[in-house]
């Protein structure tokens, strides 16, 4: 790539010939790719997406309802709702409507799109909403009252990238936009605000002021009755942080934990989780543990550490979730997963198996009610079996309350699991799912941000590509999280080609093992994954027959400069520092493109209202490739954030362009 960047005009979003450039990629590829066969692929993907079958997910906010947002044919953009616990059992329940998104921007003339919701507790009869404009990051908040089911002229704010917390029903603390200065150059807020019922946001009393150069600051209040707690979190970079408490008085005290290690309270408890080796106390603890501490104990000096969890090789947390007297832990063997319940008592912590899901590749703490009681819901899956969603009681029996329906035929499908060999000799596990040898494949990855790619259950993908014939893989590569923080620093920084290195690994191995061809071989990824795909097409194009790039990072040079990018920084490195550009150069997959390189096909996804990873990146990336002759397609869709699509049928039509394109170039 030039180093001039001529195609930086397509990062200006309302440029008229950035938009007229978008608007002639996106007609070539669904004239390139459209027909009945698509047609009927994403009306198959769709069906599954709207299915009244699907479980509801709900969530517990203290009061006894089960809660749930739900899109489907009817309700596009969704349905807020809840019901009872009794009704909840029932094939059909009977469920009272707080809030029709469709209706919304009917009345609105708007095309909101559901985001959050922060419900006052305790209390239950107000909450915040957040909706964003076409499932973008930055989103207004309005209060709404949840017994006259309508917003109220209360507390209000207007678009922005924006975190709030009730303190009590007359005053809030709110992280947002205040104006020039109060943001940092990632785009988030720097400045946090107390703000009382009545008054305007612009006489809020500033709680705490972060440095110009942090990523982002927020606070939050505790109200556990005789546990009430205010804490300020100021993010230094993505994994290093200041937790702050605020006392009544508004003095702050800093939680004396290393400011890489992850933490949480639950009455009197505090839990930390080092993601580095750490000595306090005179006893040292690795990367990876959980550790339980007495908190007013751990306030005063005492430094006297139970140890609940402590990985090994095989063995991460992948999570830990409080009921009211127990601690629920997910931990994660070898990529497969298994759930305990952690009890304190006046002999110490007991560790149990948490009910009997040995069938299931993948678990989850969908939901539990810690202000209530010890009751959760635990949703158990995999990649040929449909989700199970149970509900149990610490100590009590497991009742299954909802069975996802199966969406395709796996009959004569397989799941299996192998560990392929890096370049530094590390083993590198991945997932095959399918039924037939030298089938077109496709290979999916991530490895970054300590994120884990666990085994799931996708109706659109069974529908889409296994009732094609064929397979799917999934890659668990260094920097992800299957192995806890170490496995994830190992691959972060200058050392971030060793995630290359180890899907490089996994896509050879297939092909050694008889799985599939290179030229049967497409591969997958969004996000930090469309990163991945960028270094695999510029670096071993020769692996691959075809390459979809979702949501991608891809011009490492700008990337800091573009809306969220700074944030990312210490997972990537600083391209302005000197030292850092020399390693995100080599990698850069913009500046790796090479006329005289033959690359595979490749489609790149992105959204107009991505607001996190700037669609930029791809359409520069795209445009290069087009310019020199190689074979690339490009679709971007007008709404949908870093989600890519703000509602199913856009979804659909997402996952049926991927598809699509890599079944026609990889099916030979």
């Amino acid at each position: 790539m030039p180093d001039d960047d001529r195609y930086l005009w397509l990062e200006d979003l309302d440029s008229p010939e950035a938009r007229r450039w978008v608007a002639e990629r996106n007609a070539e590829t669904l004239d390139s790719l459209a027909g009945v066969e698509f047609a009927r692929l994403k009306d198959a993907i769709l069906e599954t997406f709207d299915s009244k079958e699907r479980i509801p997910y709900p969530g517990w906010r203290g009061d006894g309802f089960y809660y749930d947002f739900w899109r489907d044919a009817d309700h596009p953009r969704g349905l807020w709702r809840r019901t009872t616990p009794e009704q909840f059992r029932r094939d059909e329940p009977e469920w009272d409507v707080l809030l029709d998104v469709d209706a919304l921007n009917a009345t609105e003339g708007t095309n909101w799109t559901w985001s959050n919701v922060t419900v006052l507790r305790p209390g239950y009869d107000r909450c915040l909403v957040s909706l964003s404009r076409g499932g973008a990051d930055a989103v207004v908040v309005r209060e709404f009252d949840l017994v006259e089911r309508v917003f109220v002229d209360g507390f209000t704010l207007p678009e922005a990238k924006t975190s709030v917390s009730w303190i009590d029903v007359d005053h809030l603390y709110v992280a947002t936009d205040f104006g020039p200065g109060s943001l940092t150059p990632s785009g988030y807020p720097r400045i946090v605000k107390q703000w009382r019922r009545g008054t305007p946001l612009a006489a809020a009393e500033v709680v705490f002021e972060g440095r110009p150069d942090d990523v982002e600051v927020w606070a939050g209040h505790d109200p556990t009755p005789g546990f009430e707690r205010d804490h300020i979190l100021r993010l230094v970079d993505f994994y290093r942080r200041d937790l702050l408490l605020r006392s009544p008085s508004g003095d702050f005290v800093r939680l004396d934990v290393p400011e890489d290690a992850g933490c949480d309270w639950h009455r009197e408890w505090l839990l930390i989780r080092p993601r580095s080796a750490w000595t306090t106390g005179g006893a040292t603890y690795p990367a990876g543990a959980l550790l339980a501490t007495d908190f007013d104990d751990f306030l005063s000096g005492v430094r006297r550490m139970t140890v609940l969890f402590e990985p090994d090789p095989h063995t991460s947390l992948r999570s830990w979730s409080w009921t009211r007297n127990h601690l629920l832990l997910v931990t994660m063997t070898d990529v497969r997963t298994r759930a305990f319940v952690l009890s304190p008592g006046p002999a110490g912590w007991r560790r149990e198996p948490l009910g009997d899901e040995s069938a299931a590749e993948d678990l989850a703490i969908v939901q539990t009610d810690p202000d209530r009681d010890d009751s959760y819901l635990i949703s158990s899956e995999g990649f040929l079996r449909p989700d199970t969603l149970s509900l149990g009681v610490v100590g009590g029996r497991t009742e299954v309350l909802k069975r996802e329906p199966a969406f395709f035929d796996t009959s004569g499908m397989t799941v299996r699991q192998f560990f392929a060999v890096s370049a530094d000799g590390t083993r590198v596990p991945y997932f095959v799912v399918g039924s037939q040898p030298d089938a077109p494949t496709i290979l999916n990855g991530y490895g970054g941000f300590e994120v884990s790619m666990t085994p799931g259950y996708s109706g659109a993908w069974g529908r889409g590509w296994f009732a094609r014939g064929g397979t799917y893989v999934v890659a668990n590569i260094r920097g992800g999280g299957e192995y806890g923080p170490d496995w994830h620093k190992a691959a972060i920084r200058e050392k971030r080609f060793r995630a290359y290195e180890d899907f490089a690994a996994v896509a050879v191995d297939l092909v050694t093992r008889g799985i599939t061809t290179p030229e049967r071989l497409g591969i997958t990824g969004a996000s930090n994954g469309g990163l991945l795909m960028g270094v695999m097409l510029t670096r071993y194009p020769e692996l691959f027959g075809a390459v979809v790039a979702s949501v991608p990072l891809l011009d490492m040079r700008r990337y800091t400069k573009l809306l969220a990018g700074m944030s990312w920084a210490a997972e990537y490195g600083d391209p302005d520092v000197e030292a850092d550009w020399a390693f995100l150069r080599d990698y850069s997959p913009y500046h790796q493109v090479r006329p005289d390189r033959p690359y595979p096909p490749i489609l790149f996804l992105t959204s107009t209202r991505d607001d996190r990873v700037h669609p930029g990146h791809a359409r520069k990336m795209a445009a290069l490739l087009r310019e020199l002759g190689h074979e690339v397609a490009y679709y971007e869709n007008v709404e949908g954030g870093h989600g890519g699509a703000a509602d199913n049928d856009q979804a659909a039509t997402i996952e049926a362009l991927s598809l699509e394109f890599l079944w026609r170039k990889l099916r030979g």
